[in-house]
C-alpha cells in the first residue's frame, strides 16, 4: 500500500533525444536513493526501464516505461516520484506524447555535447501545450568537450530568458553546488552569486510584495519562495536547468532535490485537461475522497497477465475490489487488486490516491485514453486529445503460414491497443492489410513484436496505390440482355447516359424512365448492374468514381423480364457508355507538411520536386526550424520517411492528408491499362 499522501508524490517524465541518458538517468537516481543494489545500463540490457527483449537488442527505449522512485533526504519529507521514461527517437513519437497527460512536469534531458535536438525541442513545445511544468538536465556535464556556458546560452535562445541554471557544476565538473539556497562557493563555469540572484529575482518579479521586500532589503528568505517558484513554474516563468552525470553519479541527489523542493505536488499544479460530452472544462479536484477519475495513457498485452492498463489517478481513490465504471459504459466492473509498477514487476496494492501512477490487468474494456470514474454519472468526461502524428509509412502484410489470418487479425488488433501511432487499414476492393506507423522502424519494430511476442511471422510488400477511374466526356450506352432456355426466359433493355462530376463529387444515379419502359420495382436492379461496374472499374480494374449515371429509356417483357436480366442489361449498357466516355485513370495526390531545421530545406524542396511535388507554403517555426506544405503524387513517396530520414539526417518529421485525385501520366495510365484484363460478359 501507497504510504504517500498526495502532497508527497511528484509526477515527471523524462523527454529528450535518443542517447542523452534518460535510462539511465533514472537507474542512478533508483541507485541514489537505495531502491536497486546495482547500477544497470543500458549496454548491459539491465535497466529497470529498458525491459523489453527487442529494446535490449537495440540497445535504446523503444516503448514508454514506468518506474517509481522513494527518497528520503536530510530535512526533507520522504516523497515518491513516479517517474516514465520516453523514447528518443521520432520512430516512437506516439508514446512519448502519451506521456505527458499522465505527469504533471517534463525535464528535458540534454546531452552536454549536443545540445537540444529536434524531438527534444517538439515535446517541449507539446508539453507547454499541454499546460505542464518544464525543467532542463543537462547530462554528462563531465564530458570534456562539453562548452556549458555556451550550451546554456543555446537552450536560452531556444526557450527564452525562464531558462536559467539553479544549480553548477563544480570541483572540475565531479559535483554540483546548489545555487538556489546560497549565494557564495565556487563554480567550474559562473559566478554562484550572479546565478543565485538571476533566479530569485525571476522568481519574485511578478509579486510585488516579495519584490518591494528583496528591494528593500536586499535579500529574501529562499525558504519563503515555493509559492512562488511553484507558480512560475506552471506559468512557464521560469526552467530550471540541474547538471548531472547519470553514468558517474554525479548531481543526482542534487536533481532530485529539486523535484522534491521545486515541482508542484498534484495538489499545487495545473489542472488536468478533463472536459464534459459536450466540450466545456471539466475540473477535477486531488480529493481522495471524491468519486474517482483516472485516465489510461498506456496499455499493455502482457502474453502471461493479458491486458494491462496503466493509469493516473486525477480524483478520488482507487481501491482493491472497489466498482468501477469504463468511459461511457454504465455497467461496472470490479478491479481487483490495483498495481504498482517498477518498470516490467508489478507489485499489489489496496490503494492509490490522486496523483498515483498505478495499472489494473484483465480488463478487456480499457483503451488508450479510456477514463476510469467511480460515479456512473460522470459518463463522458473524457481528456482533450492529443495531437499524434498521423503514421505515414506503411507495409503491406499477410501471415507466412496459411490458416493464421483470424489470428493476425487478433494479434494486430492488440498491438493497435498498445500503440496510438499505428493504424490497419484493410482494403476491400484490393483485399490488402496494411499497416502504417511514424517511419520504417517504428513499423519494422512492431513486426518484431508481434513475432517475438506472439510467435507470428508475416510477409511484407509495397502497399499497393488506390488508384481511381472516372470519365472525361458524356456518353451514352445501350445493351439488351435476352436469354432463352426453354421454359421462362430473361429479357431487359436499358439506355443510360454517363456524365463526368467534378473531383470528389462521389457517384449519383438518376432515374429519368417515363411510361415505365422500365417497371419501377426493376430500376434497382439497373443500379445494382451499374455499381458492379463500378467496383471493379473499367480501364485498369479500380474503382470509379466523379461521375452520374441517368437511365433514361428500355423495354421490358410482360414474363421474361426480372430482375437477373436487369442487372445484367445495366452492367453492358455502363461498359458500352464508358467505352465512349474517355475513361482515365485517377491517381491520390496528398497534401504534405514537413519540418526540419532550416539549412535542409533546399534540399527538401529539390526532392519533392523531382517526385512531381510542388511547394506552396514555407513557414519559420521558432528554433530555426521550418515549415514546408506542399502536394505529392502518394505514388512518389512510397519511400519519402527514409529518404527524408537521409537528408535532414533524422531531424525532419512529416505528415500527409489526401488532398484530391487527379488524372495519371498518359504513360503511366497506359501501363496499368496493359496489366489489366477485364473478363468478358457471358450472356
Amino acid at each position: 500500500m501507497s504510504n504517500y499522501s498526495t502532497e508527497n508524490l511528484r509526477t515527471l517524465a523524462l523527454v529528450g533525444h535518443g542517447s542523452c541518458g534518460k535510462t539511465s538517468l533514472i537507474e542512478a537516481m533508483l541507485y541514489r536513493s537505495g531502491m536497486i543494489s546495482e547500477l544497470g545500463s543500458v549496454e548491459r540490457g539491465n535497466t529497470m526501464c529498458d525491459n523489453d527483449p527487442l529494446e535490449k537488442q537495440v540497445q535504446h527505449s523503444i516503448r514508454l516505461a514506468v518506474a517509481h522512485i522513494d527518497t528520503a533526504m536530510p530535512d526533507l519529507t520522504p516523497v515518491r516520484i513516479h517517474v516514465l521514461d520516453t523514447p528518443g527517437y521520432a520512430d516512437y513519437l506516439g508514446q512519448d506524447l502519451s506521456a505527458l497527460d499522465a505527469v504533471k512536469s517534463v525535464a528535458a534531458v540534454i546531452d552536454a555535447t549536443k545540445g537540444p535536438e529536434l524531438l527534444t525541442i517538439r515535446m517541449m513545445q507539446a508539453a507547454k501545450e499541454r499546460n505542464l511544468c518544464r525543467m532542463i538536465v543537462v547530462n554528462k556535464c563531465d564530458a570534456p568537450d562539453a562548452d556549458l556556458e555556451k550550451l546554456l546560452e543555446e537552450l536560452r535562445e531556444t526557450w527564452g530568458p525562464g531558462v536559467l541554471p539553479i544549480n553548477l557544476p563544480t570541483k572540475n565538473r565531479t559535483r554540483v553546488i546548489d545555487c538556489f539556497d546560497r549565494d557564495t562557493g565556487e563554480s567550474d563555469i559562473m559566478s554562484v552569486e550572479d546565478v543565485h540572484r538571476a533566479f530569485i529575482e525571476r522568481i519574485i518579479e511578478e509579486d510585488d510584495e516579495m519584490l518591494e521586500k528583496y528591494l528593500e532589503e536586499g535579500h529574501v528568505d529562499p525558504r519563503l519562495l515555493h509559492p512562488l517558484v511553484t507558480k512560475a513554474l506552471r506559468e512557464g516563468h521560469v526552467i530550471p536547468v540541474c547538471f548531472t552525470s547519470a553514468k558517474n553519479l554525479i548531481g543526482i541527489r542534487d536533481f532530485m532535490k529539486v523535484i522534491i523542493r521545486h515541482l508542484p505536488s498534484p495538489a499545487e499544479a495545473n489542472d488536468a485537461l478533463f472536459l464534459n460530452a459536450d466540450g466545456t472544462p471539466y475540473k477535477t479536484v486531488p480529493d481522495k475522497n471524491l468519486p474517482l477519475i483516472a485516465q489510461v495513457f498506456k496499455i499493455v498485452n502482457d502474453p502471461y497477465i493479458g491486458k494491462i492498463g496503466v493509469f493516473r489517478v486525477h480524483q478520488g481513490t482507487m481501491k482493491k475490489d472497489s466498482v468501477v465504471y469504463i468511459d461511457d459504459s454504465k455497467k461496472g466492473v470490479k478491479t481487483a487488486h490495483p498495481l504498482i509498477l517498477q518498470g516490467k514487476n508489478t507489485a499489489e496494492t489496496d490503494s492509490l490516491c490522486p496523483g498515483d501512477i498505478g495499472a489494473i490487468a484483465k480488463i478487456d474494456e480499457l483503451r488508450y485514453g479510456s477514463v476510469i470514474h467511480g460515479d456512473p454519472e460522470l459518463t463522458g468526461v473524457h481528456m482533450r486529445p492529443i495531437a499524434f502524428p498521423k503514421p505515414m509509412y506503411g507495409l503491406a502484410i499477410k501471415p507466412a503460414r496459411r490458416g493464421d489470418e483470424s489470428r493476425m487479425s487478433e494479434v494486430l488488433q492488440k498491438m493497435q491497443s498498445e500503440d496510438p501511432t499505428m493504424v490497419v487499414e484493410h482494403d476491400t476492393v484490393l483485399n490488402e492489410t496494411v499497416i502504417r506507423g511514424l517511419t520504417d522502424m517504428h513499423v519494422r519494430s512492431i513486426l518484431e513484436r508481434m513475432l517475438v511476442n506472439f510467435k507470428l511471422e508475416v510477409e511484407t510488400s509495397t502497399p499497393s496505390i488506390p488508384y481511381r477511374e472516372t470519365i472525361a466526356a458524356q456518353a451514352e450506352g445501350h445493351a439488351r440482355h435476352k436469354k432463352q432456355t426453354g421454359g421462362a426466359g430473361q429479357f431487359g433493355e436499358v439506355y443510360l447516359r454517363v456524365e463526368p462530376l467534378p473531383r470528389g463529387a462521389g457517384f449519383e444515379f438518376v432515374d429519368q424512365v417515363k411510361g415505365g419502359a422500365i417497371p419501377y420495382n426493376l430500376i434497382p436492379a439497373v443500379e445494382k448492374g451499374v455499381r458492379e461496374v463500378l467496383a471493379t472499374g473499367y480501364a485498369a480494374g479500380y474503382p470509379l468514381q466523379d461521375l452520374r449515371v441517368i437511365v433514361y429509356d428500355g423495354k421490358s417483357h410482360p414474363v421474361d423480364s426480372k430482375e437477373v436480366a436487369f442487372v445484367a442489361a445495366g452492367r453492358k449498357a455502363f461498359l458500352d457508355a464508358l467505352e465512349k466516355a474517355k475513361p482515365q485513370v485517377l491517381e491520390p495526390i496528398v497534401s504534405v507538411e514537413i519540418t526540419a531545421p532550416e539549412s535542409y530545406m533546399g534540399d527538401i524542396a529539390g526532392d519533392l520536386a523531382s517526385r512531381r511535388g510542388q511547394v506552396s507554403n514555407t513557414e519559420s517555426l521558432p528554433g530555426g526550424i521550418m515549415e514546408i506544405t506542399g502536394v505529392v503524387p502518394l505514388a512518389e513517396l512510397d519511400d519519402y520517411a527514409t529518404r527524408l530520414h537521409a537528408i535532414t539526417q533524422g531531424t525532419g518529421a512529416w505528415s500527409m492528408t489526401l488532398d484530391s485525385y487527379q488524372p495519371l501520366p498518359a504513360q503511366k495510365q497506359a501501363e496499368l491499362a496493359a496489366k489489366f484484363q477485364r473478363k468478358e460478359e457471358v450472356d
